[in-house]
């Protein structure tokens, strides 16, 4: 069993307790005794990477966290309750999830719109995460390529997502279809908004320079059945720039993933 906590004191955030995912009446085990938690790190957040082979279940994890997927059996908890429309957590996917027929503005304003607040103060609140994510001179562009780039969609996403719930950022694959000069561009973009927020963000990425980038924290997962067999602390300081890159630890780091990577892909990971 993998240890997921760091200090049983602090409050959960994320819990994952006993989850298992199946089909054909049980005879297809895909997920079977999977555990995850996250806590609330005070004053920090916590940035967790999800990595694991295609195919192993990341992104059906972050359904279950996001309430868009029930699993077979287990338990789902964000802040110690079940997942409900009350405490449902926006997610950010590969694909762009704007609607395009509404402006970035009315985009972003959106989860506040649902919620009854009067339009003048959604829009207000909405134009201060759009110049947070560096989109402002765009609010009144339709949400879509090509009135906006690839880059630019994402940031939509993202200040919809925190407008809607800053607390928590549920991030799949996000940057995987970006040029790398837009991708690196966002990941500085997203550890200053988790810095600013002290958010709890778990992002699924396959790149393993990304995920120790970001990341204070990795989790590998095996597959088939799949669950999570590694937990790696990222033991590189909190502000990140691109000098980190080439830091000596950081090297080590991302060969120190991706040797457990190479190790859980060919079943030779230490299932303690």
């Amino acid at each position: 069993m993998v240890d997921f906590s760091d200090n049983s004191s602090l409050d959960n955030i994320i819990e994952l307790r006993g989850i298992d995912q199946s089909y054909n009446n049980g005879k297809i085990e895909i997920i079977k005794n999977l555990d995850f938690l996250i806590e609330d790190k005070p004053n920090q957040g916590q940035f967790a990477v999800i990595l694991g082979m295609s195919g192993c279940g990341k992104s059906t994890v972050l359904r279950y966290m996001a309430g868009l997927q029930q699993p077979t059996a287990g338990t789902v908890l964000i802040k110690n309750e079940p997942v409900s429309a009350s405490n449902r957590v926006s997610m950010v996917f590969q694909q762009y999830s704007s609607l395009p027929w509404m402006t970035v503005l009315d985009n972003v304003a959106l989860a506040l719109k649902f919620k009854g607040i009067s339009k003048k103060e959604r829009n207000e609140k909405a134009m201060e995460m759009i110049e947070l994510v560096g989109l402002a001179g765009h609010e009144k562009k339709f949400a879509q390529y090509p009135s906006l780039s690839g880059g630019q969609l994402q940031r939509v996403a993202i200040a919809r997502s925190l407008l809607s719930n800053p607390q928590i950022l549920l991030m799949d694959e996000p940057f995987g279809a970006l040029d790398i000069n837009t991708r690196l561009k966002m990941q500085d973009l997203l550890a200053d908004i988790w810095h600013k927020f002290q958010s709890t963000i778990i992002f699924v990425t396959h790149d393993i320079q990304e995920a120790v980038y970001l990341a204070d924290d990795i989790y590998i997962m095996k597959y088939a059945p799949s669950r999570f067999v590694e937990h790696i602390k990222v033991d590189l300081s909190l502000e990140r720039n691109r000098f980190t890159k080439r830091e000596p630890r950081f090297v080590e780091l991302v060969h120190e993933v991706e040797d457990r990577m190479i190790e859980v892909a060919n079943g030779k990971y230490d299932p303690k």
